[in-house]
């Protein structure tokens, strides 16, 4: 039962999907279950595994529903008693931990070109799972993305449209050109995704939003996006290029400001 718990918990997460963990982590007295007992839940109420039933699984459900909204782990103590508001007749008393998994931020490099190599290379000293798109299977393989979690060769605006995005998504179109950079936008500017980002210049970039505000996609929609992409302090190299992106990622993600610290936090001396 144990692995299955955690096969279900490592499942969900590859799909986006938060979860929490709760063990048993001390008990006294006689209670429903044993010291080390696991249950898995889910936000929309679902679980795997057991604590014991009854009136305390019920509470530690909301407790660890609350818990993943918040993506807080928490401690909590139950007295099985009457004079709990269990209303239990067990007699002991237990201590639950809760944990909470949430799934790695996962960027889709859309464009596999130099800029999008450079981007991944600092995804993955980031952490985040990283997703490569292109046309042209001798831009996006194994060899030029080694350690990629997934690489997706095919029409970009129809592999994009398939892939499932979410809040933990981030996504930078760095095609190599308008045309498929508008067929990723238009396939991912209606996503719930936290952030999306597109190259170009402000010629380019208007030329584009102003084709997909006549195909139909909303002006609100489209000033969403993060383009021309970047934080203002690159050169025209690749790789500043892309460490200019990955700064915006940051900035949004972390709720950050474009101050220097040294302005944020002022120092007396």
């Amino acid at each position: 039962m144990e692995e299955k718990i955690l096969k279900e918990i490592y499942e969900n997460l590859k799909n986006g999907h938060k979860a929490a963990l709760v063990t048993i982590i001390d008990i006294k007295g006689s209670t429903p279950r044993k010291k080390g007992s696991l249950m898995a839940v889910w936000e929309d109420g679902k679980i795997e595994g057991s604590i014991g039933g009854g009136n305390i699984e019920f509470v530690v459900i909301e407790k660890a529903i609350e818990c993943i909204k918040e993506e807080k782990d928490g401690e909590f103590t139950f007295e099985l008693n009457d004079e709990g508001d269990l209303n239990m007749q067990c007699g002991g008393k237990a201590i639950v931990y809760v944990k909470i998994f949430k799934p790695r931020l996962k960027l889709l490099i859309i464009g596999a070109g130099h800029i999008g190599v450079e981007l991944f290379k600092l995804a993955k000293i980031l952490d985040f799972y990283t997703v490569i798109f292109d046309d042209r299977a001798e831009f996006a393989n194994e060899k030029r993305f080694e350690g990629a979690d997934e690489i997706i060769v095919g029409d970009i605006g129809a592999r994009v449209s398939e892939y499932s995005i979410d809040k933990s998504t981030y996504v930078i179109i760095v095609t190599r050109g308008h045309k498929c950079d508008a067929d990723a936008l238009k396939a991912t500017a209606e996503s719930n995704a936290s952030y999306i980002g597109m190259i170009g210049s402000k010629k380019k970039t208007e030329f584009v939003m102003k084709n997909l505000l006549s195909e139909g996609i909303a002006r609100e929609t489209l000033k969403k996006v993060y383009a021309p992409i970047g934080i203002n302090i690159s050169s025209e190299e690749p790789n500043e290029i892309a460490f200019g992106i990955m700064c915006e990622i940051l900035l949004v993600k972390n709720k950050g400001s474009l101050q220097s610290l040294k302005d944020v936090k002022k120092v007396n001396f």
